[in-house]
């Protein structure tokens, strides 16, 4: 159930950041997600379009991309990435390794609609 309280802290930041920003309506918001975060995409999407409704995020889209998962050998000292499925050093078959990232929860960015997009656009210039 951690996703409703990461939900909630998503939606505060994209709310305080579109009122920033003079957006009228949030289409998406990007995340960028650590393989081991623990964060399901789908259920951060669940809750969001409950919590949305009545604010300019009202039927937001999550859309997430996936961080590579960075370890450092302690054997052969060499950094790398490696998968979930394949854990050992890529270069010495090690399994000593120490974890450099891959439990990130980050926002990347908003797609919005501001102001200036929604009025039509006309010409103010004196004939």
């Amino acid at each position: 159930m951690h996703e409703m309280s990461i939900t909630q802290h998503i939606l505060d930041w994209a709310l305080a950041e579109a009122s920033r920003q003079h957006a009228v309506k949030i289409h998406t918001i990007h995340l960028v997600l650590g393989p081991f975060s623990g964060i399901v995409p789908e259920c951060i999407q669940m809750y969001m379009d409950l919590m949305a409704e009545g604010t300019i995020a009202e039927g937001v889209q999550i859309q997430s991309r996936t961080l590579p998962l960075k370890v450092l050998c302690r054997d052969c000292g060499k950094k790398s990435q490696i998968t979930r499925r394949h854990i050992a050093c890529p270069y010495c078959q090690s399994l000593r390794l120490k974890i450099l990232s891959g439990n990130e929860c980050l926002i990347d960015s908003l797609e919005v609609d501001t102001d200036e997009d929604q009025s039509p656009s006309s010409d103010h210039g004196m004939e």
